[in-house]
């Protein structure tokens, strides 16, 4: 044992005197192309559809509440607090299950109606900060997910959002990003929808 140590710790001490630290080359990083809002919005819905997600967009907090009532109509829902959706769209959703209700209420909704802190323009992404009144299960129990994004959420990359909400992110309990319905396959390469979460993302967007 102990000829095998000295002879580690003796090729040890040669890479130390021999080494050496590769070069890399400079890395550039790409801009993000400066896009008008409507141009935003259009390359975030076109995503979206090659996601498989179901897009609405509306003129006024009033549509996307009408919106978000008839897509929950006579479903059990489980959302974030009223305080924390925007829109005002608690207002439509009385009888939602919270944060605080039982695991097997909230395990037993039929749509999860959240906001998010970003949409993310170039990948159909919406992004989810956790915490008080804004349940993680929210987004993940029920076998649909509602997503409620206002159109100054839009970024194009997910760096831009960094960059403008690091501290938002770091104070956080988690920062889950959703990119369409949930998707896993197994060894064979067979795609299954909606295994380890909603199999359905609906997302509105407002004004």
């Amino acid at each position: 044992m102990s000829e095998a140590r000295t002879a580690i710790l003796g090729r040890l001490r040669q890479a130390e005197r021999t080494g050496r630290v590769p070069q890399t080359p400079a890395v550039t990083i790409p801009v993000a192309p400066a896009l008008n809002p409507d141009e935003l919005l259009g390359r975030f819905l076109g995503e979206l559809a090659a996601l498989g997600v179901e897009p609405h967009v509306e003129s006024s907090a009033e549509a996307v509440r009408a919106r978000v009532s008839a897509i929950v109509a006579g479903r059990r829902v489980f959302s974030w607090d009223p305080q924390c959706l925007p829109y005002d769209v608690g207002s439509v959703l009385p009888d939602a299950i919270h944060g605080p209700s039982p695991r097997e209420e909230q395990a037993s909704a039929d749509v999860g109606v959240t906001g998010c802190d970003a949409a993310i323009a170039e990948t159909g992404s919406v992004v989810l900060l956790s915490g008080d009144g804004r349940p993680r299960a929210a987004s993940l129990l029920p076998p649909v997910h509602l997503a409620i994004v206002r159109r100054g959420d839009l970024r194009f990359t997910m760096g831009e959002y960094f960059r403008d909400r690091a501290q938002a992110i770091a104070g956080a309990s988690s920062c889950m990003v959703v990119t369409g319905p949930s998707r896993t396959a197994d060894i064979e390469l067979t795609l299954t929808v909606g295994v380890h979460g909603p199999g359905n993302v609906i997302v509105v967007v407002g004004p």
